[in-house]
């Protein structure tokens, strides 16, 4: 029936997603403690500036400051 695998596929399509979210997540919490192994953690990537604490409270494996964040932001529009 061309409705159940149009569902079937739109599922597999989600769970695809899904996974790829969750590779990308993994990798980002490995390189936070790889970042706090090396004692490199809450440093901004872009400028060095420290990362606000409320930032990382917010998002542990945040490598940007807000202000480069949202510059990154800004230049992917």
């Amino acid at each position: 029936d061309p409705v159940d695998r149009a569902s079937q596929e739109e599922e597999f399509s989600l769970e695809l997603r899904n996974r790829d979210r969750e590779r990308r997540l993994i990798k980002k919490i490995e390189k936070t403690l790889d970042k706090i192994k090396e004692d490199d953690f809450g440093f901004c990537e872009s400028c060095g500036v420290e990362i606000g604490v409320r930032r990382l409270e917010a998002r542990p494996t945040a490598d940007l400051c807000i202000d480069c964040k949202t510059l990154a932001e800004i230049k992917e529009k």
